[in-house]
């Protein structure tokens, strides 16, 4: 669906020669998943509507191949029968593998379960933090990427079997 590779494709100039490439921390999360108050207008839009802040990350991380709207009016639905943790969880997921990043404080799966919000809110910051602004659509980054000349961040590759 959303392809093996990470979710940003290094092309042009080396990672290494991007501004953000020696600022962030390799194989760690940017901010800690009760760091909300990093960022208020993620926290208060994911208080109000946290479909809204999850289908955004979930256009973001799945490429633009998920619709941000159908993303938000599962995640709705969901969260009406209180499960939309069963469908955020495996975003989180998604995300962790394109950026290498470790599975904390627990599984994705109990993140979610316990702390939806939170993890919502930590999830847009490691995009924004990460070079991809989940406000604007994923077409709308590439854009952006494109006319600034800057190469989005990408994960080092592990070693492949």
């Amino acid at each position: 669906m959303y392809g093996d590779g990470p979710v940003f494709k290094a092309e042009g100039a080396s990672f290494r020669d991007q501004p953000y490439g020696r600022e962030l921390p390799q194989g760690l999360w940017t901010t800690g998943l009760c760091d909300c108050h990093q960022d208020g207008h993620i926290c208060v839009q994911t208080a109000i509507m946290p479909c809204v802040s999850f289908a955004q990350n979930t256009e973001i991380v799945n490429r633009g191949t998920i619709p941000c709207i159908s993303a938000g009016l599962i995640h709705l639905a969901l969260g009406f029968v209180g499960c939309c943790w069963l469908y955020a969880s495996p975003s989180r997921s998604r995300l962790r593998e394109h950026f290498a990043l470790p599975e904390e404080p627990c599984g994705d799966f109990w993140v979610h379960l316990f702390c939806t919000s939170c993890a919502i809110c930590q999830e847009s910051r490691e995009l924004k933090n990460r070079g991809a602004d989940p406000s604007i659509s994923w077409l709308s980054n590439v854009e952006k990427w494109s006319r600034e000349k800057v190469t989005p961040p990408i994960v080092v590759p592990g070693m492949i079997r």
